[in-house]
């Protein structure tokens, strides 16, 4: 937008005053895209299985080493590679596997 009134400027004003409005316009376009694109770094946006790494579960059948947990509402399948972890015991998801949640007890 700031450029656009700089080319506005450089024709309604001339030669010397439309290139400095010109310039200074250009110049504050890079600076807000650079601002902009520093304070976005910190929000990055994540999607998809990597979410899932790190949450609780809690077991509603027994994984012994396989069975089921209740995960944000939704019931998926889960391998457990400690000893049987048994029903309501909250877990810690290590990865995903497809539809299947490698799990590990919680604590």
């Amino acid at each position: 937008m700031l450029l656009f009134l700089g080319i506005l400027a450089l024709i309604l004003f001339g030669l010397p005053w439309g290139l400095v409005a010109l310039f200074a316009a250009l110049c504050l376009e890079i600076l807000e895209y650079l601002f902009w694109k520093r304070f976005l770094r910190r929000y990055r946006l994540r999607s998809g299985p990597e979410t899932i790494v790190g949450q609780t579960a809690t077991v509603i059948d027994e994984c012994a080493p396989e069975g089921r947990v209740r995960f944000q509402g939704e019931i998926w399948n889960a391998r457990a590679s400690d000893p049987p972890i048994a029903e309501g015991e909250p877990v810690r998801i290590t990865a995903v596997n497809g539809l299947t949640l490698e799990v590990e007890r919680d604590g």
